[in-house]
């Protein structure tokens, strides 16, 4: 007769030898590996400021331009385009028009349309409302989140920390970053807006004073590479960076200098196409963070949404590319605070950490082996696979191991052992009742099942909400506490059991005493 498969006992093994392989890279120094917090390896601890308000004057932007997009598309004529303090005004000239420009105009949400009538024309204002102007200054905190983030990893960071601190403030951690050059890098590429836009060049007029140039509806602004030189553009901007898809880096052909080749949408290459064919001959500036990179002259309508910008050095077209792919700032971050962490604190923490972690699982280890017997130190075999797989499981993810998570690992050394406690506790009141050794086990697991899922299920959701709602460090220790609970569930209850069946079918003979009992 076939003896019956020990599946329990099976998956311990296999969950014991995953420990181990996925376990010792994080010691070697190798891949996979657990990636160690700001707070455990030093690095760069950042306080940002969002500019909200320049939002808002960036979103009037945009209107602005859809506006000069659709009335040149439709054959609107339109005049004295004016920003205001929270939206725009302009005169469409010919009135009869105007049942053209309200249906254009109802398309773009979250303004407010008023028309006073003047001569034969039409004063439009357009103010954006109330509440789009609570979400934009909102969405700009949340976009700059995500896309500081996006650039950061794209930069090739490992587990970058970028989280919301009130209303618009960013807290950015990085950890491992310690040399000079680094810190300048990713300073520079933290705040830079990487704000792309395409105006013509006025060359009619020579002004020199920017308040002259408002009569014109022009704007005045610097040349990247001489500060001195200032540009008289158009307005408003004919293409944003919003309509870029990609930016890469590479070499101008003629020049070979250094340069990022930018792609755009659907949208963006049909008004780069129309714009480039009605303007052959004259000069189109490409401005990134209201600076001047360079202003070609048109040579030909050009289709395929793609253009170029030549910069200085491969570092900057590296940044600048990150920058420009991982999409513009809604508005200026400023740098409010910047401390950085030395690798000797955490070099400390770790010590401290692991002689906790070390003293706690002896004590654990010592008292279950004493007090339980055979089937304390059974436990503490489940105990040590335990710790193996929250290892493992973390380097898997590449997750971060922080001060807290540390913490974590430390509890779960001793809420891995409970579930046995009580296991052990009901196998030793069905022995006093009686039973045999056998009946006694089964059933001790059996009767102790569910009072394990309950409190580990409850600790699980406690885990999962700190994880959702928690920042930082307190995700740390969410990460490891919920590893921990679903690896002792699969050690202390499935393990040991296999264990105990494995004991059993061997023959040997087991008595109260395996289980610290006086006999």
């Amino acid at each position: 007769m076939m003896k019956k498969l020990n599946y329990r006992l099976v998956i311990f093994i296999i969950a014991t030898i995953f420990g181990i392989l996925f376990t010792i890279p994080s010691f070697l120094g190798k891949k996979p590996k657990v990636n160690l917090g700001l707070d455990l390896q030093g690095g760069m601890y950042l306080v940002l400021g969002v500019k909200t308000q320049d939002a808002i004057k960036n979103k009037i932007k945009t209107i602005a331009s859809t506006v000069k997009y659709i009335s040149n598309k439709n054959d609107l004529f339109i005049d004295k385009l004016k920003y205001l303090k929270n939206g725009l005004s302009f005169e469409l000239i010919d009135k009869d028009d105007a049942p053209k420009m309200d249906k254009q105009l109802k398309k773009i949400s979250g303004i407010q349309i008023k028309k006073t009538f003047k001569n034969g024309s039409i004063i439009y204002t357009i103010i954006l409302s109330k509440e789009e102007i609570q979400k934009t200054k909102s969405d700009a905190v949340k976009q700059a989140i995500q896309t500081i983030r996006s650039r950061l990893n794209a930069y090739g960071l490992t587990e970058p920390s970028v989280t919301r601190q009130g209303k618009d403030k960013i807290v950015v951690e990085l950890p491992g970053i310690k040399t000079e050059k680094e810190k300048r890098n990713i300073k520079k590429l933290i705040s830079s807006a990487a704000h792309l836009e395409l105006y013509l060049v006025d060359d009619e007029h020579k002004i020199t004073n920017p308040k002259e140039a408002a009569k014109y509806g022009d704007i005045m602004l610097p040349d990247k590479n001489n500060p001195k030189r200032m540009w008289l553009l158009k307005t408003p901007p004919v293409l944003d960076g919003s309509m870029i898809t990609d930016a890469t880096v590479g070499f101008t052909q003629r020049t070979n200098q250094p340069a990022i080749f930018f792609t755009l949408n659907s949208q963006g290459a049909e008004i780069f196409a129309d714009v480039t064919g009605k303007n052959v001959g004259k000069r189109l500036a490409i401005v990134v963070d209201n600076r001047v990179y360079s202003a070609p002259v048109i040579q030909e309508r050009i289709g395929g949404g793609s253009g170029q910008i030549t910069v200085g050095s491969t570092d900057e077209a590296h940044i600048l590319a990150i920058a420009l792919r991982s999409g513009s700032l809604p508005a200026p971050v400023v740098l409010l605070e910047q401390r950085s962490v030395g690798a000797s604190l955490g070099a400390d923490s770790i010590r401290e950490s692991m002689i906790a972690l070390i003293s706690g699982f002896v004590v654990v280890v010592i008292f279950m082996a004493w007090y339980y017997g055979l089937s304390g130190i059974i436990a503490d075999i489940a105990l040590v696979t335990n710790l193996f797989l929250i290892v493992a499981v973390m380097a898997i993810f590449e997750a971060t191991l922080t001060l807290p998570g540390m913490a974590g690992i430390v509890l779960t050394v001793g809420m891995s052992v409970d579930a046995n406690v009580i296991i052990n506790e009901r196998v030793r009141e069905l022995i006093r009742e009686g039973k045999n050794i056998k009946h006694a086990i089964e059933g001790g697991y059996k009767n102790a099942m569910s009072a394990i899922l309950d409190a580990n299920i409850t600790t699980l959701i406690a885990a999962i909400a700190l994880f959702a709602y928690g920042t930082g460090t307190i995700k740390g220790f969410a990460i490891t506490m919920a590893i921990g609970i679903l690896a002792s569930m699969l050690t202390a209850i499935l393990g040991t059991h296999g264990i105990w069946e494995y004991i059993l079918a061997t023959g040997k003979k087991i008595t109260p005493k395996h289980f610290g009992m006086k006999v």
